[in-house]
């Protein structure tokens, strides 16, 4: 089935200079970095093909990819999903080779493991799950390498990637047919991670009936039938054991058009979002469990917001916005992005915390580049190669700007091509570069140039995303003269004939707060969509009117627009920050107040 809403490709969207393709950077030097023998030890280890007492013990990778853990191997998935969304969208032929040469292992380990298994752990893991002996989730460790060989396949156009995931399928074809449903649901208790989502994407390559019967077997019938009676079956549950498998819903329903799997991907975002709140950074677990709805003041801790959360709820808000056309869900993803995707990578060297502590005092804890491996170093590499699939959207009418991202975008509409460029005013935005003759002190809003070029004229209706978090009306002009557009959680349309035009958007913006939801008198403080986290090492109580308590901080260094604030008024003061600018202080996030 199509999507009334679907984002354009990765190949035609391009970011620009800014913080994000900053990020985007980052992450490729990593990805650059890392051996391929190394990436592959765990795959070689298991057909045979590698000698690890013959190397020095600092020349392989440690953690999770240890080869003594039983998640052994996980990462290269990850990996291999990373190079190929950034060759898709950079023609980065330095990845591109290095992930080629790397599929063409995998399947010669395929081969040596007798033409089917290509994993890095041993089959008898998934045995022993069969068998109820405990095991450290042999699905979900499993479902990484056949998420990067579906990946390589879909984003690098790797044919053999696509024959080592059918080889692979078969195996796990024979393997589901020797149980009953009863002895199935058992097994898929075992955090089976996104199997449900690869199986479905296999048969919406192949379309072979044996695919459908494979995704068919993985249905989780224990927590979706619960979902769709209405049901909450998430509150102490790991989170990202489940979040896979409503995106596996989501995917099924897109390649079957079966209604259910749909209202089991809606019944989820119900009770995981819409039903349950979130801390102020609009993510909701602790401990790697789902909090109870509107609860949160009793899990404010080391361990809140795993960064495989962020990550997954924004890929299953991808979904649901392409099913809808919902801005709300634009507005989630942003609220993710700034305060979890980049708030979560250190903004120096790329590296990740696997958590995001929000106890008072807190201080991020970041991995190294070879030696920790969590399940979060894995999403951390995907996340920021997704930052291009979020921007723009297509639906019948035209483009949807959905995220406000310094970018450059490409397509045909009614078959004429059109360039859509998107930039920050350099001069009205923080925290953009500042000129010399702009404005006296930091503006308070986000002014954003779009510029549409058509081949020849054509019409179709362009869609701003006009934020949750706007604190006034937005002002929208089109070649300088000024359109009628208001609200806020809405989309602004610009329906015209474009040729060569010129588009001006304002977002005002302003200092809010957000209160804990069962603690309303403790509250965070937001700049726009943008957490901000008080630079102090213990929690403190403020006083006064909540907003009155912070003014700006150093607005101005050099040519830049600064972004943070400090307190006044205050026995102590102290500097607040964007969450994602703090690397290795102490912070803050959540103050009580008392006027």
């Amino acid at each position: 089935m199509t999507t009334p809403v679907r984002s354009l490709p990765l190949q035609q969207v391009s970011l620009l200079p800014g913080l994000f393709q900053q990020r985007y950077e980052l992450n490729r030097r990593y990805l650059v970095s890392l051996r391929s023998e190394n990436l592959l030890q765990n795959y070689y280890q298991e057909a045979g093909l590698w000698q690890p007492a013959a190397k020095p013990p600092d020349d392989i990778h440690w953690g999770w990819e240890s080869p003594t853990s039983q998640v052994r191997g996980h990462f290269l998935g990850h990996w291999l999903s990373g190079a190929a969304r950034s060759y898709a969208s950079t023609g980065d032929a330095e990845l591109k080779g290095k992930a080629d040469a790397i599929v063409a292992e995998l399947g010669r380990c395929q081969q040596e493991n007798g033409g089917e298994w290509v994993f890095s752990i041993p089959w008898k893991y998934l045995d022993w799950i069969g068998r109820g002996k405990p095991t450290w989730a042999p699905h979900y460790t499993i479902h990484k390498t056949l998420m990067g060989l579906y990946d390589m396949y879909a984003y690098a156009g790797s044919a053999q990637a696509l024959d080592i995931l059918e080889k692979a399928a078969r195996w796990f074809t024979r393997w589901t047919a020797q149980f009953n449903q009863e002895e199935l649901d058992e097994i898929l208790d075992v955090e089976t991670g996104g199997m449900l989502e690869t199986w479905a994407d296999l048969y919406g390559a192949t379309r072979k009936p044996e695919h459908l019967q494979l995704m068919q077997r993985y249905d989780r019938r224990r927590l979706f039938e619960r979902l769709l009676a209405g049901e909450d079956p998430l509150t102490n549950r790991h989170a990202n054991t489940t979040i896979p498998e409503a995106q596996g819903a989501a995917r099924a329903y897109e390649v079957t058009g079966d209604e259910r799997w749909r209202k089991i991907a809606e019944a989820y975002w119900q009770c995981a979002v819409t039903e349950r709140g979130a801390f102020a950074t609009g993510s909701q677990t602790t401990g790697e469990v789902w909090n109870p709805p509107f609860a949160y003041a009793a899990r404010l801790g080391d361990k809140t917001q795993e960064h495989c959360v962020v990550y997954n709820m924004v890929r299953l808000a991808d979904y649901l916005l392409r099913w809808t056309g919902d801005v709300r869900y634009a507005d989630y993803m942003e609220r993710n992005l700034y305060n979890g995707t980049l708030a979560q990578q250190h903004p120096h060297n790329g590296m990740i915390t696997y958590f995001l502590p929000l106890h008072p005092g807190s201080r991020k804890r970041w991995g190294s580049p070879t030696n920790d491996f969590w399940c979060c170093h894995g999403s951390l590499v995907q996340a920021h190669t997704t930052h291009n699939a979020y921007t723009y959207y297509q639906d019948e009418q035209g483009v949807m700007v959905c995220q406000y991202i310094p970018s450059q975008a490409r397509w045909e509409q009614n078959g004429t091509p059109v360039t859509l460029r998107q930039d920050f005013d350099l001069q009205n935005s923080t925290p953009q570069p500042a000129q010399p003759d702009g404005p006296l002190h930091r503006p308070q809003s986000w002014a954003i140039n779009l510029n549409v070029q058509c081949a020849q004229e054509t019409t179709f209706t362009l869609k701003l995303r006009l934020p949750e978090w706007l604190a006034g009306e937005a002002a929208v002009s089109v070649n300088g003269e000024r359109q009628a557009c208001a609200g806020k959680a809405a989309f602004c349309e610009l329906r015209r004939a474009w040729k060569d035009d010129a588009i001006r958007l304002e977002l005002p913006k302003s200092l809010w707060t957000e209160a804990i939801p069962d603690e309303p008198e403790t509250v965070a403080f937001l700049d726009g969509p943008v957490l901000l986290a008080g630079l102090c090492d213990e929690g403190c109580t403020l006083h006064g009117e909540a907003h009155t308590l912070l003014a700006p901080d150093n607005e101005r260094e050099w040519t830049n627009w600064q972004a943070g604030y400090r307190t006044r008024g205050q026995e102590r003061n102290f500097r607040f920050a964007p969450l994602y600018e703090v690397a290795d202080e102490r912070y803050t996030v959540y103050f009580p107040v008392k006027k």
